[in-house]
């Protein structure tokens, strides 16, 4: 088992991953009933998807000897209704200074375009990945 999940009352949950202990909470987004302190589900699909692309490209990046330390990633959800859902995701990394040359960075954008999240959301869900370096 991965993680478990108790739902606590007023649209917000506890999700405690098994192997770490590590605790976060979801709550509703306000437009939704909810309070909106918390991320909720489709935020953390989105975020799920952003550090999955920079998680993937830091683990070839080791192997290239490339510090992609001090990355930072924007996401932008756009919700669809009827039925409601995430229609769209933008993603922008902005990624530190490096020398390098263009194949690595063309190497990188590929594994970061292909991660095993990506690769999970449906073909319909549009989703816009912008490199800055």
């Amino acid at each position: 088992m991965t993680a478990t999940v108790v739902y606590k009352g007023s649209l917000r949950c506890e999700c405690t991953h098994l192997q770490s202990g590590t605790v976060t909470e979801t709550d509703a987004p306000t437009d939704n009933r909810g309070k909106g302190e918390r991320f909720s589900p489709t935020d953390t699909l989105c975020v799920s998807l952003a550090t999955c692309m920079i998680t993937t490209m830091g683990i070839r990046a080791i192997d290239l000897n490339i510090d992609l330390s001090g990355t930072k990633l924007d996401i932008n959800k756009h919700m669809l209704s009827d039925p409601r859902r995430i229609g769209k995701i933008d993603i922008t990394l902005h990624l530190p200074s490096l020398q390098l040359e263009e194949k690595d960075k063309m190497l990188l954008q590929k594994i970061g375009d292909n991660c095993p999240v990506m690769k999970s959301l449906h073909p319909d869900l549009l989703v816009e990945v912008r490199y800055v370096w």
